[in-house]
């Protein structure tokens, strides 16, 4: 697979912070995105790699902190960090219990924010990398036949070959004849890796920090 470059998007109504921040961004090597209204962001048709949003609290339109509450339910929580010049402590407490990962105060050093931006686009190839496992994972689940699901539902609750043809009215043989085709279309290599398996397929999606 090609690397990818990682995107920061910008969403600051002062142009000469979104021009200085696309410098800054660029050289660091990361693709800038900016844009000078919430609107404007919400249109832009962006892709799943990894990425972060670099956003001022106080916009024209839609400010900040509504921002950040529009794209948490469809956008798998890109990682936000937050810019203002007029911030207090109840705005930042606010958007770091919403899931902003910084709050910045302008004027800011360039280390510091490039330091987050790092950690940030850390953050976010890490959850693509989760949630791409668990659609594999998804993909190898439906694979199972019903009964095959039967199976690994009953085994991992922790009952024996013997137990499991009991509670489905099938011979010892063909539960492990069952639980073999288990094994092998969810590629688990032991009994352990089967619960865990099961565990992340009922378990909800985590939220991103």
């Amino acid at each position: 697979m090609p690397q990818v470059t990682p995107v920061v998007y910008v969403v600051d109504d002062d142009v000469s912070i979104r021009e200085s921040l696309e410098l800054m961004i660029a050289t660091a090597g990361w693709q800038p995105h900016a844009f000078a209204s919430a609107q404007e962001f919400l249109s832009y048709s962006r892709i799943s790699i990894p990425s972060c949003l670099i956003l001022d609290v106080n916009l024209p339109d839609l400010n900040g902190l509504e921002l950040q509450k529009r794209i948490a339910a469809d956008d798998a929580g890109i990682p936000i960090i937050f810019l203002t010049g007029y911030g207090d402590v109840p705005m930042t407490v606010k958007a770091m219990k919403a899931g902003a990962i910084e709050f910045l105060m302008k004027p800011f050093s360039d280390d510091v924010l490039l330091g987050v931006i790092q950690q940030a686009i850390q953050g976010s190839q890490a959850a693509l990398d989760q949630a791409a496992e668990l659609r594999a994972l998804r993909e190898r689940y439906a694979s199972l036949s019903p009964r095959e699901r039967e199976v690994m539902a009953l085994v991992v609750s922790g009952l024996l070959n013997k137990q499991v043809g009991g509670e489905l009215g099938i011979s010892e043989i063909t539960v492990k004849a069952h639980r073999g085709q288990v094994m092998r279309k969810m590629q688990a290599g032991s009994l352990a890796d089967l619960v865990n398996m099961s565990a992340r397929l009922r378990s909800p999606p985590a939220p991103m920090d």
